[in-house]
């Protein structure tokens, strides 16, 4: 059984049912659910609880030689030109399979660190419906459901990078 978040005791491991996402209500149906009459003005709302894993973080620091080495002998360089511009990739085959493109949705790699972070935890790369963030970008406006769905990001952590990179756009500007 799960603690709720109030009953955990602060820095002990949140539980994956701990986590809900944002994006969808659901009338709690109470005690009459058998086909009752529907709850009453102001019956509490629930939210409905995450469907997916959360991403997983990989600290380059946390690996040993050992294992550093074992992955290069799995995956040596490939030989093969890598697109450098929107134009290069826009042929290229879906999905895609440039997973160190930092335009691709599996991974993410922070370039300070070296931590990778993978995204669909549960999923292989070629599983992906939407693999490059540049196609969503061509597709045309979405939603903040829409978007959260296709990088396993919640509604209101999509909003905040919103903000904070429409605030990157405005400081540009004003420095022109």
């Amino acid at each position: 059984m799960n603690a709720s978040a109030s009953d955990r005791t602060p820095g002990e491991p949140r539980d994956f049912d701990d986590e809900v996402a944002t994006t969808e209500l659901v009338r709690d149906p109470g005690p009459a659910a058998d086909g009752a009459d529907p709850p009453a003005e102001g019956h509490k709302l629930r939210r409905r609880r995450r469907t997916r894993p959360r991403g997983t973080t990989i600290a380059m620091k946390r690996l040993s030689l050992a294992e550093l080495q074992r992955g290069a002998a799995l995956y040596p360089p490939v030989d093969l030109e890598r697109p450098r511009t929107r134009a290069d990739c826009g042929a290229e085959a879906r999905p895609c399979p440039w997973v160190a493109c930092k335009h691709h949705l599996y991974l993410d790699i922070n370039p300070e660190t070296g931590s990778i972070k993978i995204n669909f935890p549960d999923r292989e790369p070629w599983e992906l419906e939407h693999t490059c963030a540049l196609d969503i970008a061509e597709a045309g406006g979405k939603t903040l459901d829409e978007i959260g769905e296709i990088t396993n990001l919640t509604r209101e952590r999509i909003r905040q990078v919103e903000v904070r990179g429409l605030r990157k756009l405005s400081t540009r500007r004003e420095l022109r």
